[in-house]
């Protein structure tokens, strides 16, 4: 086991081979901690952390994310070697290979709202949190509803979240099998976007934007929001907005806090 996981009183309860979950990872479970990505801030490139479960899991601009027994909450750390623009877009490029992964298990009609929730219509599955504490590193923070039941915590998500288990009732949803699923997709984005670049993957996110979304994006340095039709993103990961007069805007990553879809 390795012992960067344990600097506190925190139970490891089981080290995973790369035989037993996917191969090239080496993988450890603790039964809790506050924050994956925390954990995982300190390990090297292929190494990932799962938890039973969390008390501080967060989300993008440090939103809560409820992690309760039977969810998976996994931290892989990827390498990123070389210029660091090459790897600005990794969260959209996983976003991508999560789509597809759960597609091939059978999950339908699953979106994603950008930049890094999956979602099934309005309900929330999975969202990931990419964070670089290196500078040859990025960690990417996972958190999917399996058999968990988050509204039992906070009765507000009742009608906001959605498990694997809802999508997929007859599916037998073993959490190192999911766990092997994802790290396998995460592996897969990292080697399209450090050999193909982005390109193909925009077309492929565009290709899943097919209706434009009526959404209001916070952006830094602004106190209003500004409202339009998402329609997608261009070869660059800027975020397409279409406003009432039919004018395209180009909104950077980096430069929008918040998305919030609006009902139409």
């Amino acid at each position: 086991m390795n012992a960067l996981l344990d600097p506190a009183p925190l139970a490891v309860i089981g080290g995973l081979t790369s035989a037993a979950m996917a191969p090239g990872w080496d993988v450890s479970v603790v039964s809790a901690t506050g924050s994956t990505n925390t954990l995982a801030a300190r390990l090297p490139a292929w190494h990932a952390v799962r938890a039973e479960t969390q008390s501080a899991g967060r989300g993008r601009t440090g939103r809560h994310w409820v992690s309760d027994t039977g969810g998976l909450w996994l931290s892989a750390v990827l390498p990123c070697p070389g210029p660091r623009d090459t790897w600005t877009l990794l969260p959209l490029a996983v976003g991508q290979a999560l789509l597809s992964a759960l597609g091939e298990i059978g999950a339908r009609d699953l979106r994603l709202r950008w930049p890094n929730d999956i979602l099934a219509g309005r309900r929330k599955l999975a969202g990931l949190l990419v964070e670089r504490h290196t500078a040859d590193t990025a960690v990417v923070g996972i958190g999917i509803n399996v058999h968990n039941h988050p509204e039992a915590a906070e009765p507000g998500l009742r009608d906001t979240t959605v498990r694997l288990a809802d999508l997929l009732p007859s599916a037998p949803l073993d959490l190192d099998a999911v766990t092997a699923l994802v790290l396998n997709a995460l592996a897969r984005a990292h080697q399209r976007l450090r050999t193909e670049g982005f390109g193909r993957i925009a077309e492929e996110l565009n290709a899943g934007w097919t209706s434009p979304r009526l959404v209001a994006l916070t952006l830094a340095g602004r106190p209003d929001a500004v409202v339009g039709l998402f329609t997608g993103i261009d070869a660059t990961g800027r975020l397409l907005l279409r406003s009432r007069d039919r004018r395209v805007t180009a909104h950077d990553p980096s430069a929008v806090a918040l998305l919030r879809e609006l009902d139409t």
